[in-house]
């Protein structure tokens, strides 16, 4: 089932034993805790994993001035960029040296293909993903709503597992990783 982002925070609040929202504008105050964290607390939870969802691959335009030092190319970010994972050239999306600085991909390559973590509409998250961010919600929320900062420390403590049980999901939708350059597996020959 598809959630909206009020929806998310309406099923965060529910947990609280709070009254769920229709809106981030209704006047509320559980709408407007709501509406200040929401996308701060959904861009962390994106960005501390390499979810397959989220994960996305993009050639970058090159900006017209370069970086200062160090490079000889900088490259403009995705709109919907939260963080890189690698950057490739060619049909490679991973090789390549980088830096991700002032907003920019510095690097050395004249075309770069850039492996990130993007922002998807929440109506794309899978359930396993919906589940982990209206529990970290649900943290987030409870100190401002309810001022019980034992069930706050309780909700975190869920929400630690809840991550770690969607990263295992998560991960299970990938090859696992192998080894393609390593010395020791050179010398066996």
């Amino acid at each position: 089932m598809a959630l909206s982002d009020v929806a998310l925070c309406s099923r965060a609040l529910i947990r609280l034993g709070a009254a769920p929202i229709t809106s981030f504008d209704d006047g509320t105050a559980e709408s407007e805790i709501a509406n200040a964290l929401f996308d701060q607390i959904r861009d962390a939870l994106l960005s501390a994993y390499a979810w397959s969802f989220a994960t996305g691959q993009v050639e970058l335009t090159q900006l017209s001035s370069g970086p200062v030092a160090d490079y000889d190319y900088a490259y403009q970010l995705p709109a919907d960029f939260l963080r890189a994972l690698s950057a490739g050239s060619g049909t490679r999306g991973r090789g390549l040296n980088y830096r991700i600085a002032g907003g920019a991909l510095h690097t050395n390559a004249p075309d770069v293909i850039l492996t990130y973590i993007y922002r998807p509409e929440e109506e794309a998250f899978p359930p396993y993903f919906d589940q982990i961010l209206i529990t970290k919600l649900a943290a987030e929320f409870c100190l401002p709503v309810t001022e019980n900062t034992s069930r706050a420390e309780m909700l975190y403590t869920l929400a630690e597992k809840e991550f770690a049980r969607a990263r295992q999901i998560d991960a299970q939708q990938d090859s696992p990783g192998r080894i393609e350059d390593f010395t020791l597996i050179d010398v066996r020959g």
